[in-house]
C-alpha cells in the first residue's frame, strides 16, 4: 500500500490524465500537486529510489500504473552525469528533491518533426531547478533537451511523471542531425 500522500498524487495524476484532452492543461493541473508531493518525499521515497549508477543516472520505478498511462521514477544523477539529447513522447510533469538539476534545450528548426535525418536542432535556454522547483513539459512539439549534473556540483534526486510508462524514447545525434529511437531501462 503507498503513502498517502502518494497515493492521492497518483490519484490526482490518472483523474487529470483521464480528464484533460489538452497535454498542457494536464501539466498545468498536475504541477501544483508535484510541489506538494515534493514537501513529502521523505515520507514515501524508500533507499531503493536513491539508487544510484557509477556508469550513468539511475531511473528507480516507484510507480507504473496498471495500463501503462502513468509512470513515476526517482532519477538520481550522480556528479558528471547526464541524459543523451532526447525527447520524451508524452507530457511529464518534473520535480526536484536534492541538489540541483540542470536542464539545456534544444529548438527544431526542421519542418517536419517527424524524420529521423536531416533534422536540425539549435541549442536554446538553461535552467537550473533547486530543490522544490516544478518543471514540465508536452509532446507535439516534443521537448528536446539534455538534463544533468555538472562534475563540481553535488548529486541530485528528481521525480519524473510521465503520462505513459517511460521506457523508450528518441536520442538525438545533434551534428549528425540524426534521431534514433531506443529503449531505456529502470530499476524496479
Amino acid at each position: 500500500m503507498p503513502n498517502a500522500t502518494l497515493a492521492r498524487f497518483i490519484e490526482h495524476a490518472t483523474q487529470l490524465s483521464r480528464q484533460e484532452s489538452e497535454p498542457c492543461q494536464c501539466v498545468a493541473s498536475l504541477a501544483p500537486f508535484m510541489m506538494e508531493l515534493l514537501a513529502h518525499a521523505g515520507d514515501f521515497l524508500e533507499a531503493h529510489h536513491y539508487q544510484s549508477d557509477p556508469f550513468h543516472y539511475a531511473r528507480n520505478l516507484v510507480y507504473q500504473a496498471p495500463d501503462d498511462n502513468l509512470s513515476l521514477y526517482a532519477l538520481v544523477w550522480s556528479p558528471g552525469q547526464w541524459t543523451p539529447v532526447h525527447d520524451h513522447g508524452s507530457w511529464g510533469v518534473v520535480g526536484i528533491v536534492e541538489g540541483v538539476l540542470e536542464e539545456r534545450s534544444y529548438v527544431c528548426l526542421s519542418a517536419d518533426r517527424h524524420r529521423d535525418e536531416g533534422i536540425e536542432l539549435v541549442k536554446g535556454g538553461m535552467i537550473l531547478l533547486p530543490p522544490g522547483a516544478v518543471t514540465s513539459f508536452v509532446p507535439n512539439p516534443d521537448h528536446i533537451h539534455v538534463t544533468g549534473v555538472p562534475a563540481e556540483r553535488p548529486r541530485a534526486v528528481s521525480l519524473h511523471l510521465y503520462g505513459r510508462m517511460m521506457n523508450n524514447y528518441h536520442i538525438y545525434d545533434v551534428e549528425a542531425g540524426t534521431r534514433q529511437f531506443v529503449e531505456v531501462e529502470h530499476n524496479g
